[in-house]
């Protein structure tokens, strides 16, 4: 069920970006981030009056347009300099009509407020917004052949987990600090029958990403790296799996994406080791 504020003094967009809480060594010897939340909201939407004031009881006089009356969650998404400068527009208003009148910020009415404020040329509604309903998960059990997830990889360095572009396998992917980061790693390692496998890797695609991810295929012939240019979309299923090759494996295959000389963002999500006939 969407709600949308009836007394609406601004609008925020923002996804919710809740940053680490802690890092910590696994008992292999890893280092992984946790509690990292990502969520895009499903549009614009309307900031309310109420959130910006206090109960009356506690003050009559106050205006509050940054430390909002919102949730953890909610505050990740208003947080932003573009929204505190319209709340604070919208609250210097009504202050200005509680001065004239002589009222108390809880009293002043909302339709004159509003008119003034879409007289100055502020945007209160947001734009009619059906929820639509999320894509089917791509799991690595829906996958043809034998497919290894950024969670099973070996990490090294610093990756952080997202699920902010789609798609991808499972609930989400990981991604490094972008253009200049600290050297990161991830190895995806599997055994597999004696035989010819097509490779491809999962990644989400966006103009941040890296335009030269270095993947490196270790194979029954000797190993072979492939760049990647994650700002296109992959050609596979639902824009999903880039192909980097077809190769010979007998036994162990490992396939290490890192960031060394990347220009951008570097995405890993899940190698997949297609049988070919």
């Amino acid at each position: 069920h969407l709600r949308i504020a009836e007394d609406s003094v601004g609008m925020g967009s923002y996804q919710m970006d809740s940053h680490n809480v802690q890092r910590y060594v696994t008992e292999e010897g890893y280092v992984q981030n946790e509690g990292n939340i990502e969520t895009p909201p499903a549009g614009p939407y309307a900031i309310s009056y109420r959130s910006i004031v206090p109960s009356k009881g506690e003050c009559e006089n106050l205006f509050v347009p940054v430390a909002v009356s919102a949730s953890h969650i909610a505050f990740g998404s208003v947080r932003m300099e573009p929204v505190f400068m319209i709340l604070g527009q919208s609250a210097a208003t009504a202050a200005a009509m509680a001065n004239a009148e002589d009222l108390a910020v809880q009293d002043v009415a909302y339709e004159p407020l509003r008119e003034r404020l879409l007289a100055d040329g502020q945007y209160l509604d947001p734009p009619e917004v059906t929820p639509q309903p999320p894509e089917d998960p791509i799991e690595a059990g829906d996958l043809d052949g034998v497919v290894v997830s950024a969670e099973d990889a070996q990490l090294e360095g610093d990756w952080e987990f997202s699920s902010h572009v789609g798609p991808y396998v499972g609930d989400g992917y990981y991604h490094d600090e972008g253009e200049d980061a600290p050297p990161a790693s991830a190895i995806f390692e599997t055994d597999l029958p004696e035989g010819r496998y097509e490779v491809h890797i999962a990644y989400s695609a966006h103009d941040n990403r890296a335009t030269n991810v270095p993947v490196r295929i270790e194979h029954a012939d000797g190993e072979e790296t492939v760049t990647v240019d994650q700002t296109q979309t992959p050609e596979g299923p639902r824009g999903l799996l880039h192909p980097v090759g077809v190769f010979a494996f007998d036994g162990a295959a490992r396939v290490t994406v890192s960031n060394d000389g990347a220009d951008g963002y570097v995405i890993i999500d899940a190698v997949q080791f297609k049988p070919v006939e």
